[in-house]
């Protein structure tokens, strides 16, 4: 049975291939996320560009945005000959560019759509297939749109289901809006779970810390981080050892940023610019002293023509070694 014990969220503008190497540093064992792909941009698109990852990556899935089973199959396909070790529908993004592609959390309203979406990229893949969705959208009673769609993707032969325990309103909220403003539903998500017991179900929405994480895990198989990883990513430090019972790949930031080095400077003579890199990593100190001269100092030049990974040890340099030291623990 697959379970993810603890993953990171998929994140538009934010889970690029430089911020999942940066999160792989500060955990081996949580599972990784590309950001959503559409299915006509993996078909059509610059592969090499939007699908390379680094093979420190792994564990690694491809989010996929599509409704057309045949699309879906086809996008899915090229994704496992990437060597992604997972493929994962997203049925929950709220955008209006999503909607009107009838992709994202709109298709909880289309669970056969979504059933055969499913069936068809198990047919097509050896890898596992899983959906991540929203309790419900609109006006939809969430006790039957979530049992909809979570009993027609496993029918159809969905691996696990990721649920984020929130409505999304395609109607009257924006994106940025539905991420906070409709009310968590976490019993919903338990009560999901306890009808299925067989099946993997991993939580997602507003979970701020391992603590959190640790007791949402009383209730069901997983849990996906998503903001609070990103934006506090030091907070990624405790997870081997506190839901895995094994020692971080690296103790403290300082020790991230260090085994960092190597990448950066590999991906700085390819011609990627430093801040490409660097804007991932702002929430790093956050809250300790320090933190707002290393922020301002990548803020003011990691921006610039040719900066090099000098700009990132300085802004490190800026930060007392006791916050670095005392931030995993």
């Amino acid at each position: 049975m697959l379970i993810h014990r603890f993953s990171v969220a998929p994140m538009m503008d934010w889970t690029d291939r430089h911020c999942r190497v940066f999160h792989r540093l500060m955990s081996r064992r949580a599972r990784l996320y590309t950001e959503m792909l559409t299915t006509g941009a993996v078909i059509r698109g610059d592969r090499a560009r939007l699908l390379s990852f680094d093979v420190s990556e792994h564990p690694v899935a491809l989010q996929l945005g599509g409704s057309d089973p045949r699309d879906l199959a086809t996008a899915a396909v090229i994704g496992e000959d990437f060597g992604y070790d997972e493929i994962n529908l997203n049925v929950g993004c709220p955008s209006d560019r999503v909607k009107d592609g009838r992709f994202g959390a709109c298709l909880m309203a289309e669970p056969a759509l979504v059933a055969d979406g499913v069936a068809a990229m198990k047919r097509a893949v050896k890898i596992p297939v899983t959906v991540k969705c929203r309790i419900g959208i609109d006006d939809q009673d969430p006790e039957i749109a979530l049992d909809a769609l979570a009993r027609g993707a496993i029918a159809a032969g969905a691996d696990a289901l990721v649920v984020h325990a929130r409505k999304a309103w395609l109607n009257g909220l924006s994106p940025k809006e539905n991420r906070d403003i409709p009310p968590l539903d976490y019993d919903r998500v338990y009560r999901l779970k306890a009808g299925l017991p067989d099946v993997p179900i991993i939580i997602n929405g507003g979970i701020a810390d391992i603590v959190e994480a640790k007791q949402h895990l009383s209730h069901v198989d997983g849990v996906m981080l998503g903001r609070a990883a990103y934006q506090e990513p030091w907070r990624l430090l405790a997870v081997d050892s506190e839901l895995f019972g094994e020692t971080a790949p690296h103790a403290t930031m300082k020790d991230v940023f260090v085994a960092m080095m190597p990448y950066i400077e590999a991906q700085l003579a390819q011609g990627t610019r430093l801040h490409a890199i660097t804007r991932h990593f702002v929430g790093a100190f956050h809250g300790v002293p320090g933190a707002r001269a290393f922020r301002r100092h990548l803020a003011e030049n990691g921006v610039k023509p040719g900066a090099g990974a000098d700009v990132l040890r300085d802004a490190i340099a800026l930060v007392d070694d006791r916050a670095l030291a005392s931030i995993a623990a």
